[in-house]
């Protein structure tokens, strides 16, 4: 099972020094555990945004490091910036990424929390973390800013959860939290009218705007019985936004913060944007992301402006990505780097997996004298091709001139045959990944009864992946397989040929692993699990055949 990782993504007063954008940077990076992400500084705002993530002890160390430092280097004093704050630290969130619940990590803010108060640093929790429900929302925690913090702590409502009620003049105060992985998203307007950016961020937000008798903007604001302002919706729930002008790009924008991304998707927020700018007689630029974003908020993007223009899903993630990235202008104000900017992708870690090689690379590793990679891992290249293969007929098919309404017919064969292709690339890798645990297992020790029984088992746990990760490669080449039947019969005839090669590929890719399978199957000293395995793999092998034969006589007949 996989480590708990956790992502913290600290904003701090400080968008324009280098050197203490650096001093920040520095004590991250010297927590053990701990990997830096992203950083990512505004000179307008005035504010940097960190990203890393780590274990859970690790990344609250990072937090605590972190803030000590920007009580170190940054003075609230001296701060002015577009964005709210009420601190050197203004924000620390701790986001759940993989294998961990909400409520451990709100139990790893208050932790952190705990600690910076011991330190003497103000701090307010907030979000799932926070100690009250009126305390839960980071807006309300921060109203009044800096410059109102000595009497929003003098009210018993709003004291620090940690630290001192007294502010300390340089530092401020923080809000330490815990929430799902929200995106910071700006978009840019054609005009340098902050006004005007307002009035599409009361457009587009949850909250919308204060409801007015008579004249929308100067009437007089609408109250319910106990006092209370009384508002109409915007367009989208889970988004808060403003709008604001920023110097170094001169122009206004919509700065929002989308906080429940299955909700209110990335594009979502962008089209809303489009369509209120374009009301008020105003045209979205392009747009902006603060900070890192999940690969999944890309895809849907992606694959939304893919579906306006009948176009296939079906391709790799790099063009869905970048489909997404000039459809919202994301590179508009600077390079947008998805190896950088999405999180899986420069979280992924350094080690080099087979199916990051050249061609070339690859060839010449299988050629070496190492054990590994080995047949499994070329049968499960083979099969990769095969499906992509039956992928490109598909797209082609689905991109025909007058093939316009059948365009989704061919386009879902092409998902299918991408996501095959998908499973047997990462087969590429796990093959060889099982080799090597059936290879660890035998160097266990053996000396005393109990070392020679762990050793046994470990190496029965290890066979049995061996002869399973093969048997996945047999059953996705056989999935490959009808998508190349389908391709065969109904798509573009001058790709028929390539369907025909997709289908040997695959035919390949199924006895290879059979084999595989074949010479792991005695290691097992279960015989039912023996008989078992055998009669999976003979089965998908006549399975194989059987389509390889079909599609080559429907080839041969296209062809004439």
């Amino acid at each position: 099972m996989s480590q708990p990782l956790v992502e913290c993504v600290p904003n701090f007063s400080e968008g324009r020094d280098p050197a203490v954008i650096a001093a920040i940077a520095t004590a991250i990076e010297a927590v053990d555990g701990v990997t830096l992400l992203d950083v990512d500084p505004g000179a307008s705002t005035n504010r940097t945004v960190f990203t890393f993530v780590g274990a859970p002890a690790a990344v609250v160390e990072g937090a605590v490091q972190a803030g000590l430092a920007a009580r170190e280097h940054i003075d609230m004093r001296h701060h002015r910036g577009e964005h709210p704050r009420f601190g050197a630290m203004d924000v620390c969130p701790f986001v759940p990424i993989r294998d961990i619940s909400m409520d451990a990590v709100s139990d790893l803010a208050r932790e952190a929390g705990r600690r910076l108060g011991e330190a003497g640093i103000s701090v307010c929790l907030y979000e799932h973390a926070a100690s009250a429900p009126h305390r839960r929302n980071l807006a309300d925690v921060r109203a009044g800013e800096y410059e109102g913090l000595a009497d929003k702590f003098a009210n018993p409502q709003w004291q620090p959860d940690f630290g001192p009620a007294v502010v300390e003049a340089g530092f401020g105060a923080t809000a330490v939290g815990a929430r799902e992985f929200l995106i910071a998203y700006n978009v840019n307007l054609n005009t340098t009218s902050t006004r005007r950016a307002n009035a599409v961020a009361f457009d587009v937000r949850e909250r919308g705007r204060m409801k007015r008798s008579g004249d929308p903007l100067t009437g007089e604001v609408e109250r319910d019985s106990a006092g209370e302002t009384l508002w109409e919706p915007g367009m989208l729930k889970s988004v808060k936004a403003i709008g604001w002008y920023i110097e170094e790009y001169r122009q206004a924008q919509v700065s929002m913060n989308l906080t429940d991304i299955s909700v209110t998707p990335l594009h979502a927020a962008f089209d809303a944007c489009v369509e209120s700018a374009a009301a008020r007689g105003m045209r979205v630029t392009g747009s902006e992301i603060v900070g890192m974003v999940p690969l999944q908020a890309m895809l849907d993007a992606g694959c939304h402006y893919l579906t306006r223009q009948q176009r296939s899903h079906g391709i790799p993630d790099i063009d869905i990505v970048n489909i997404a990235v000039k459809s919202m202008g994301l590179d508009d104000l600077t390079p947008f780097d998805p190896y950088d900017k999405i999180i899986e992708w420069k979280s992924g870690g350094a080690a080099k997996r087979l199916v990051d090689l050249t061609v070339t690379g690859f060839a010449n590793l299988a050629a070496s004298d190492s054990p590994a990679p080995g047949g499994g891992s070329v049968a499960a290249l083979a099969g990769a091709l095969a499906a992509a293969l039956g992928t490109m007929v598909a797209n082609l098919s689905a991109h025909k001139r007058g093939w316009d309404d059948r365009w989704e017919e061919f386009a879902d064969w092409a998902v299918r045959g991408n996501d095959i292709g998908a499973r047997l690339l990462h087969l590429v890798d796990a093959d060889t990944d099982a080799f090597d645990s059936l290879m660890e297992a035998f160097r266990l020790p053996n000396g005393s009864d109990e070392e020679a029984a762990t050793r046994t088992d470990a190496i029965q746990a290890a066979t049995r992946r061996a002869i399973e990760t093969p048997i996945a490669v047999m059953e996705a080449s056989v999935e490959a397989m009808e998508v190349l039947a389908v391709m065969t019969r109904e798509g573009l005839e001058s790709s028929v040929s390539d369907a025909g090669v997709g289908a040997l590929m695959a035919r390949a890719a199924v006895s290879g692993a059979h084999l595989n399978v074949e010479i792991n199957v005695p290691g097992l000293t279960n015989q039912e699990q023996r008989v078992r395995y055998l009669a999976r793999a003979a089965e998908l092998t006549d399975t194989a055949e059987a389509r390889e034969a079909l599609i080559l006589a429907t080839v041969r007949e296209r062809i004439g």
